[in-house]
């Protein structure tokens, strides 16, 4: 006993549903993209009303001449890595003062050699305008 007209069966894919995934991914992928870049990860410090005491971490300052101190020490560019290990850069935020005569792309390396030293807390030390406006 049949119940109706047999159907036969629908030979046709729909792709219109794809194409709408297609695109929202397209789109998700177009805005995600310009936050992809390389670049260092800093943990810098936030901006606090009393300001930050760096007393409690390791100061590595670099000075006008390019000299560079761990600490109290000034200690040689080939020794760097080394001098931050034996201060325990790994265990403690470390702060990086650098001279505002020192090109940055000095100021870059050292923290790239920072990084490959296994510092996982980095906080860049400035001091505020002498004024209290600020500068462009």
């Amino acid at each position: 006993m049949k119940l109706g007209p047999s159907r036969a069966p629908l030979a046709e894919i729909n792709v219109t549903p794809l194409v709408d995934v297609v695109l929202v991914l397209l789109i998700i992928f177009m805005i995600t993209a310009p936050f992809l870049q390389g670049g260092l990860e800093i943990d810098l410090p936030k901006v606090a009303s009393r300001g930050l005491d760096v007393r409690e971490g390791l100061v590595v300052s670099v000075r006008a001449d390019r000299t560079v101190a761990v600490g109290e020490r000034v200690v040689a560019l080939a020794d760097f890595e080394d001098a931050l290990g034996r201060a325990g850069a790994a265990q403690r935020p470390v702060f990086l003062k650098a001279d505002r005569r020192v090109p940055y792309g000095d100021v870059v390396e050292l923290v790239a050699r920072m990084r490959r030293a296994g510092v996982a807390s980095l906080g860049l030390v400035t001091e505020p305008p002498a004024d209290g406006s600020r500068r462009r």
